[in-house]
């Protein structure tokens, strides 16, 4: 019976995390669709496992002037993008390669702005991998389903490992 309740419970943490996961994939698609109407969007990026991680979104003239910006800093499901001013018509070049400019932001959002310039460099330079222009996502390739995916199979196993016992009991 303690087994049962267990696995529910953490089926249903699971299952709310994955909606929470898809919220903020909603809110990820909403900023980015407002600011692809602006212009071009590059993405920085500084992803953690355990850690706090950030995402920013950055919206540039044919320049490299930063016309807005947006970031998304935090460890949980929680975290939203927020518009980030500090960034908002600096030449993002420029930015980049000034120690005294990049040491007025935290290490997370230093090196979103190292990210997202090395992806406007990449991009000018025609230097940009395939997986970059990919467009073709399947939503099952999402980590929450290859999480569910690795958890079946471990569950899989034990239950087999228990029947073989049982049967090589009987």
């Amino acid at each position: 019976m303690n087994i049962w309740f267990i696995s529910i419970l953490i089926g249903l943490v699971f299952l709310l995390q994955s909606i929470l996961g898809f919220l903020q994939l909603q809110n990820f698609v909403k900023v980015f669709r407002r600011m692809s109407k602006n212009g071009k969007v590059l993405i920085g990026k500084n992803p953690k496992k355990i850690h706090a991680g950030s995402l920013l979104l950055l919206n540039i003239d044919q320049d490299a002037y930063i016309q807005n910006a947006s970031l998304m800093k935090g460890v949980t499901v929680f975290a939203r993008f927020k518009c980030f001013k500090k960034l908002e018509n600096k030449s993002l070049p420029i930015l980049a390669s000034s120690y005294y400019e990049l040491q007025q932001f935290d290490p997370l959002t230093r090196e979103c702005i190292l990210n997202a310039y090395r992806n406007f460099i990449n991009y000018r330079t025609g230097k940009m991998s395939q997986a970059d222009w990919d467009k073709n996502n399947n939503f099952f390739s999402l980590p929450v389903f290859s999480m569910w995916k690795d958890m079946a199979i471990i569950g899989f196993n034990k239950f087999s490992n228990k029947v073989k016992t049982l049967v090589k009991k009987a």
